[in-house]
């Protein structure tokens, strides 16, 4: 499973990984000012829980750090220093999981609310369970930045599954695509496992035999809540994100008559072929938001008003009921029936 990010530019997160890398660099005598510089964020706005940042404007204190820290550690320290109990919703989330198999499905289903650098997915295998970084080749937005954010999240996944499992749960073994740096002794000491370099891909390696067992604050309700307070955060973050987000907006206004293609991109005044390349740029599809706010609208139906499941299907432009059951089965892994028989009464 994986999930795509959001542009870098948008400014929808809390400043809680600058604040991190910051008051990390603070310990080795470089000043706030001077790890800040460039970013548009001054010392006052990263204690502020009112702030929002931008992916951009940490990659930018990312750099920064490259430049003026001589500790190869910092990345490693700030990783360690960033529990799950700094991000919010999404961090209690994944520590009320009922089982490390959902842990780690959650990790990557709502990965978008977590200032994300790199894109995540894992996969389970008969004897192990593997997360992977597939863009942690790509040069952008520098190699040298790149590696910083791969030490940095690798760190962070080692400190989150300790909180959750509520004691030290290393990986089997990390995996690097690039040659052992000369600082490569630090990478077994922050997280607890052998490290391969030049392999083909970044990877983080656990024994999946973990993954039946059960978080140490696991809480079936707590999860039941938080898992969907997520989810409307994610919907959040996806109408505030480039382009896909306006075109979000534009067919949640107009419930019911989803206009085409030509007609939302001729109301945003650009080409089809603009709109479709924008979006592909995006790594998404005109079809795949209609798809999303479908199942948006389909969910908001269900839960707020007695529409029979007829009507919400032609409500959402359907030719026949049987297909809206179909696609809400595919969304939801669950008949509008049973879906509606868990809602409150």
């Amino acid at each position: 499973m994986t999930r795509r990010l959001p542009l870098f530019n948008e400014r929808i997160y809390a400043p809680y990984k600058i604040a991190a890398l910051v008051e990390v660099l603070s310990e080795q005598g470089i000043p706030a000012e001077a790890s800040l510089r460039g970013s548009g964020v001054d010392e006052h706005q990263i204690q502020d829980a009112t702030t929002l940042t931008s992916v951009r404007q940490y990659a930018t204190v990312c750099g920064n750090a490259v430049s003026l820290s001589q500790d190869p550690a910092t990345p490693f320290k700030t990783g360690a220093r960033l529990h799950l109990s700094a991000y919010g919703m999404y961090g209690y989330a994944l520590m009320s999981c009922l089982s490390l198999r959902d842990y780690f499905r959650l990790g990557v289903k709502y990965h978008a609310l977590a200032t994300p650098t790199l894109t995540i997915e894992w996969q389970e295998y008969e004897d192990k369970a593997v997360w992977t970084f597939p863009d942690a080749s790509t040069p952008s937005p520098s190699k040298e930045i790149k590696q910083f954010w791969i030490e940095q999240q690798f760190t962070q996944h080692v400190t989150h599954l300790q909180d959750v499992f509520g004691q030290s749960c290393p990986p089997v073994k990390a995996c690097f695509s690039y040659p052992a740096p000369a600082h490569a002794h630090l990478y077994p000491e922050y997280l607890g496992c052998p490290c391969t370099f030049d392999h083909d891909r970044c990877e983080l390696h656990y024994d999946s035999s973990i993954l039946d067992q059960k978080p140490h604050l696991a809480h079936r309700l707590t999860a039941s809540v938080l898992q969907e307070t997520c989810e409307r955060l994610i919907g959040q973050a996806k109408v505030s994100s480039g382009i896909s987000g306006e075109v979000y907006q534009m067919l949640m206004h107009t419930p019911g008559t989803f206009p085409s293609m030509e007609a939302v991109a001729e109301a945003l005044h650009m080409t089809t072929r603009s709109l479709r390349r924008k979006l592909q740029d995006e790594e998404t599809s005109f079809v795949a938001i209609v798809d999303d706010v479908r199942c948006s609208l389909a969910i908001e139906y269900l839960k707020t008003t007695v529409m029979s499941t007829d009507d919400i299907a032609l409500l959402l432009g359907f030719s026949e009921p049987t297909n809206f059951r179909r696609a809400f089965k595919r969304w939801t892994g669950k008949t509008t029936k049973d879906y509606r028989r868990t809602l409150p009464t």
